[in-house]
């Protein structure tokens, strides 16, 4: 026998393609190896991408990849290559756009059928053991894709021909415009957005509904601009109405990546740092500007479960917990009325019970219910006591799986997360927690000055780092320089920016990035996508990173990120004016631009009472630096006045007069 013909997951970084190292599939990684071997064997390769919280990509596992029979027609017809779409973003990106183009749907587990040079010529997502609903059965599909192989090549040909001209004439990205990013194109954007909001329930959309992370921080960033009520409105009753419902763990707080019915009250109970991460920012921002005690909260339960749930022991963040627990989705997190007079006793049982929207009819399955808070408690002393029972008790059941994989852009999205609320809500311990975090990323993920993907305990891939991950780590080493002054944060993030610049720009379109390097693994395209979606484009999160780069960098520097910004945002006017809903966080980066972005250097001596209070004050996308004169590029030659701490607040390259009263201060940053 083939000596390759085995299992070859087992000593993978990721912790989905490792709990998968046990099937009776000869499952290789994506690499050389496995297409030479398709090449020499003379057999497609069957590509199979998910990830490790990814419900259907287990049912898939139980129903087929365990099966004995089942493994062995995919072993004998096709080299089997399992991907986890988290540490190669590239390949799902190609290969979830040919399905998309094939079936007109896409998700995860996805199932592609490639020739050996890689072009799809059949996708799909999920197949069942056995027909249903008009879909064929897995084994049948193995079989027609075999057939069709070996008796009708040309077909095969021609269909994986024809898919990759299309994925490449798709491959441009967004066209010059002569559309400007102003005023008065976001408050177009603005307008179409709060057209779309459901007023009765809170987000945007039907069934099922995902929290719009970004496109609030986006709405906030426009309320703070405009002062208009009604912008404000639609981010408080989102906010509220998540941060009630069940889609948001009133236990041991954190989210869960999407709610499957209108209300927010049923979740898809996966919990992903990268969700978390943006509504941490998102909800400390809200705390901070309208002092709304739910907001603060959230924020605060939020990094109590970052904190206690997805750190590493490195101190470094995890990527998921999974939705299923012991193959049951939600057994971790659901309650009856008798289970909660159980642990808490009849009394504050049937109290909790009323509290929490849980009655004998359940909300869930089985007349089980997922824990919701329509209203805050009279007595908040008794629910932190009920809470903490309850939670402490949960402990004791059993628990969901944890992806112990340290993505980078996600610990980048999680320090921005942490240093931004640990200033604006005065909470040092978690701008250290952001530091020492970002301690780890650099020290493990930097490799010969290129940063990898991600990494497994004090193991790193060899996947390499995307522009994303060039990008929000980026953005989090500035929000830590912001946040502490240390200038060895400001050195490391410009070494990423400039990296970024070198090796994603697409030096025909000004403007315009791929998602991978120029000197990454050659696929049937280069990707790139703009478009916002789950986390946020590369290019919008570059983009981000170079406008606060282009604040606080020294002059060189400076006009490289700013001209590069300029560019991009010149592109991303056209994305603006069409689909503002799938552009969240480039109009949370276009707002601040469009402002400046606003920049506030505090001189100080020691006297940290202006420079919380321009923490406070500063809207989003602002730039805050504090120290003494000269301690930074955007303090240089401003001094204190009379001997006092002083704020100096421009816009652009036009700044006010030095302002030493914080009623002053406050004035200046509401124009």
């Amino acid at each position: 026998m083939d000596p390759r013909a085995r299992n070859t997951l087992g000593g993978s970084t990721s912790p989905y393609l490792r709990q998968h190292a046990d099937n009776p599939v000869h499952w290789q990684q994506w690499g050389p190896e496995a297409t030479e071997w398709a090449r020499e064997r003379d057999v497609p390769i069957l590509l199979s991408i998910g990830y490790s919280a990814c419900h259907w990509c287990h049912v898939m596992a139980h129903e087929s990849f365990e099966d004995d029979a089942v493994a062995a027609l995919m072993n004998e017809h096709f080299v089997c290559v399992k991907v986890d779409r988290e540490e190669r973003p590239d390949l799902d990106a190609v290969y979830m756009n040919a399905t998309l183009a094939m079936t007109g749907q896409g998700g995860w587990p996805m199932t592609c059928f490639l020739t050996p040079d890689g072009a799809p010529f059949y996708c799909g997502t999920y197949y069942p053991a056995e027909p249903r609903g008009g879909m064929p059965s897995f084994t049948q599909l193995l079989a027609a894709i075999a057939d069709t192989w070996r008796d009708r090549r040309g077909d095969v040909d021609d269909a994986a021909s024809s898919v990759v001209a299309e994925l490449q004439r798709g491959a441009g990205g967004i066209p010059e415009g002569d559309v400007r990013v102003d005023s008065a194109l976001l408050d177009a954007a603005i307008a179409s957005v709060l057209r779309d909001e459901d007023s009765d329930r809170g987000g945007f959309g039907t069934a099922p509904k995902f929290p719009p992370s970004a496109l609030m921080e986006g709405l906030l960033r426009s309320y703070e601009r405009t002062g208009n009520a009604p912008i404000l409105g639609v981010v408080e009753r989102t906010a509220s109405s998540m941060a009630r419902g069940g889609i948001y763990d009133q236990l041991g707080g954190g989210f869960a990546r999407y709610s499957v019915d209108a209300e927010w009250v049923v979740p898809h109970f996966e919990k992903m740092l990268y969700d978390n991460a943006q509504l941490l920012r998102f909800y400390a921002h809200l705390g901070r500007r309208t002092g709304s005690d739910l907001a603060v909260r959230v924020a605060e339960e939020t990094v109590e479960f970052l904190l206690r749930d997805l750190r590493t022991a490195n101190g470094a963040f995890a990527s998921a917990l999974d939705a299923d627990t012991e193959g049951v989705e939600g057994l971790t997190y659901v309650w009856t009325p008798e289970q909660l007079g159980a642990v808490l006793g009849s009394e504050d049982g049937a109290w909790a019970s009323e509290l929490l929207a849980v009655n004998p009819a359940g909300t869930f399955e089985a007349g089980t219910s997922v824990l919701q808070l329509p209203v805050d408690p009279d007595d908040r002393d008794r629910w932190s006591r009920v809470r903490q029972e309850l939670l402490t008790h949960r402990a004791t059941r059993s628990q969901p799986g944890r992806d112990d994989k340290v993505v980078t852009a996600w610990n980048g999205l999680t320090i921005t997360a942490l240093a931004e609320a640990g200033v604006g809500l005065g909470r040092p311990e978690w701008v250290e927690a952001a530091a020492e975090c970002a301690r780890v990323v650099l020290d493990l993920h930097v490799v010969d000055g290129r940063l990898r993907r991600a990494s497994l305990g004090s193991v790193v891939g060899e996947s390499a780092g995307v522009l994303e991950d060039y990008a929000c780590l980026a953005t989090g080493l500035l929000g830590l320089f912001q946040a502490t002054g240390d200038t060895e944060w400001l050195t490391r993030a410009q070494e990423l920016l400039d990296r970024a610049l070198i090796h994603f720009a697409d030096d025909e379109r000004p403007g315009s990035w791929y998602d991978t390097a120029d000197d990454a693994e050659v696929l049937v395209t280069r990707p790139r996508d703009p478009v916002d979606g789950a986390t946020p484009s590369g290019a919008s999160c570059l983009v981000e990173a170079l406008l606060t780069g282009a604040a606080v960098a020294d002059t060189g520097a400076s006009g490289r990120y700013a001209a590069a910004a300029a560019a991009s945002l010149g592109r991303v006017a056209l994305l603006l004016q069409r689909a503002p809903r799938s552009a969240g966080h480039w109009l949370a980066v276009a707002e601040a631009s469009v402002r400046g972005p606003i920049q506030v250097a505090v001189a100080t001596d020691g006297d940290s009472g202006l420079l919380d209070e321009a923490r406070r004050l500063a809207p989003g996308g602002a730039v805050v630096v504090g120290g003494p004169t000269d301690s930074s590029p955007l303090l240089a030659d401003r001094p204190l006045i009379g001997g006092v701490s002083a704020a100096y607040v421009c816009r652009g390259f036009v700044c006010d007069r030095p302002i030493s009263t914080i009623e002053d201060l406050a004035d200046a940053l509401s124009r």
